[in-house]
């Protein structure tokens, strides 16, 4: 089904010489991936293929010096590795995710400075936006920032950050104005090792991988860590957001095509008073459902992605469909799979209970199912209201 996907017209030449990461993940991040299954501290893995992915050259689909990302390729690479592993394609995406914001808008010397060592894997980035009161709405956060001579000086907290405790670097949003709601908004670099950050506590999530809170205590920056100019964060933040959340949807489409893999062997090898689990007809309901929704979701991610990278601008309505649509009927899938695995499928270990925790989370977050419904039907009245006064 995959081969069939990079056939569809979204695609250039380039994208398709992408499949090479199919064998590169199947041989060299393998060792890896079998220590992820057999339970191995994710804060000792995921640094591990951050580095291999980093040297097989799959990092610079992740962020870039010359300031464009490639939707379509950052897809790609998501969809191919969450079929894999999670943890790999937790790897993958947080790099880009936690220096989209530099890509995107850093000058040349802020990109020259902090994206080389992620695209090399020798350093790990993180995205700090989210705050405890001010998850959805990110407008209502509460971490501000102060001018202190040429520093910037940021006091708050930040919440369901991943790789927090393990980033190297982190793109931190903090309120610098008095402005309301999310006019006040500013974008920071933030190392690691400044004085005033912290890493204040540890998240353990059902499908485990590095998550924390963290506290900045008068923590100064200097004035060439500002991304972009004072009070584009909003901006800046929802741009990054255009641009992955239709690669969360393409991580959902991984997992599921992984999910119909492992249900596929299953029905065809597990008998029933002789004949193949395969062979009944309500099995292949569920597996016709699984197959069509796979594809479904596919078109919607690739369609987003296309649209970014060919029309550009704003995508937020196509971008918030596909994480929408590709997110919940994955979860769909994989309960199918689950269900067609029997007692086996709730067995902890087994590939599908693994998958059943790890695609509970894409509902949630870079914005929940009903924060896209919002984004998409406000969209929908908006464009109606503008032809209603044409």
């Amino acid at each position: 089904m995959f081969d069939e996907t990079l056939e569809w017209p979204f695609f250039d030449a380039r994208h398709r010489e992408l499949k090479g990461l199919e064998r590169f993940a199947d041989q060299d991040l393998q060792s890896l991936i079998q220590q992820e299954h057999d339970g191995a501290d994710v804060y000792a893995i995921a640094p591990q293929m951050v580095k291999t992915l980093g040297a097989g050259g799959w990092l610079e689909h992740a962020a870039s010096l010359d300031g464009r990302l490639d939707s379509r390729s950052l897809c790609l690479v998501r969809d191919m590795l969450a079929r894999r592993s999670g943890l790999a394609e937790f790897a993958f995406a947080m790099q880009g995710l936690g220096t989209a914001a530099i890509t995107l808008f850093g000058n040349d010397e802020q990109r020259r400075e902090w994206l080389p060592g992620v695209i090399a894997g020798d350093r790990i980035a993180a995205f700090a936006l989210s705050e405890e009161e001010a998850g959805s709405n990110p407008a209502e956060m509460l971490t501000a920032a102060h001018k202190d001579g040429d520093d910037w000086v940021i006091n708050g907290e930040k919440t369901w950050i991943s790789n927090a405790g393990l980033a190297h670097q982190y793109v931190v949003f903090a309120r610098t104005r008095e402005a309301s709601g999310a006019q006040g908004l500013s974008c920071f670099i933030v190392a690691a090792h400044t004085p005033g950050f912290s890493v204040s506590a540890s998240i353990d999530v059902i499908a485990p991988h590095p998550l924390g809170s963290l506290r900045f205590t008068d923590c100064r920056v200097p004035a060439d860590a500002l991304v972009g100019q004072e009070g584009d964060g909003f901006k800046i933040a929802m741009s990054v957001l255009d641009v992955f959340r239709s690669s969360v949807g393409a991580s959902a489409v991984g997992m599921a095509r992984r999910a119909l893999d492992h249900t596929l062997l299953r029905v065809t090898q597990r008998q029933i008073s002789g004949a193949s689990l395969g062979s009944f007809q309500l099995t292949q309901d569920k597996l016709a459902d699984m197959a069509t929704a796979v594809d479904a979701a596919a078109l919607l991610v690739y369609r987003a992605a296309w649209v970014k990278d060919v029309v550009g601008g704003r995508t937020s309505r196509v971008a918030a469909m596909a994480k929408l649509f590709a997110t919940e009927e994955a979860q769909h899938v994989i309960d199918k799979a689950v269900q067609l695995f029997g007692g086996l499928g709730v067995v902890s270990g087994n590939p599908v209970e693994r998958l059943y925790r790890e695609i509970r989370a894409l509902r949630i977050y870079e914005g929940t199912s009903e924060i896209q419904k919002l984004i998409i039907a406000g969209q929908l009245l908006r464009s109606h209201a503008e032809s209603v006064r044409r």
